[in-house]
């Protein structure tokens, strides 16, 4: 197989059901030959957008690119981060990502894939306002 420019298509907003407010993601990087797992896309969220709790099979790792980036885990602690950072979430590590409220907030979330990607993040409750507003 030759290299190649491999095309992504629109952009695509994310549902309702997983994120709070207005979150948009680009895919840059999908698997694309066999046993390849590697999935990382640009994900823009509006001020006081946010995923809700979610966890990954093989953890995840942001890198925020533009504004404000706030990171929440289910013992309280609530990480900022700004443009050039990287935040690692663990596997298995149930945790919340979005933008302060002030913000844009844009990162590129990089994980691997299960070996059934269905199972390779589970999607939990919403972030209720009282754990957003707990700030750094």
């Amino acid at each position: 197989m030759a290299h190649r420019v491999i095309e992504h298509g629109a952009t695509t907003k994310n549902p309702p059901e997983n994120f709070t407010g207005d979150v948009w993601v680009d895919p840059i990087a999908v698997p694309q030959e066999e046993g390849q797992r590697m999935v990382v896309a640009k994900v823009r969220f509006a001020p006081g957008a946010r995923t809700a709790w979610h966890s990954h099979a093989h953890g995840q790792t942001l890198h925020v690119t533009d504004g404000v980036a706030l990171f929440g885990t289910r013992d309280g602690e609530v990480l900022r981060a700004l443009p050039g950072q990287t935040v690692y979430c663990p596997a298995g590590e149930e945790h919340w990502h979005g933008a302060d409220p002030e913000h844009f907030m844009e990162h590129l979330a990089m994980l691997e894939n299960a070996e059934d990607p269905s199972t390779t993040t589970t999607w939990l409750e919403h972030v209720s306002d009282e754990d957003y507003v707990r700030r750094p």
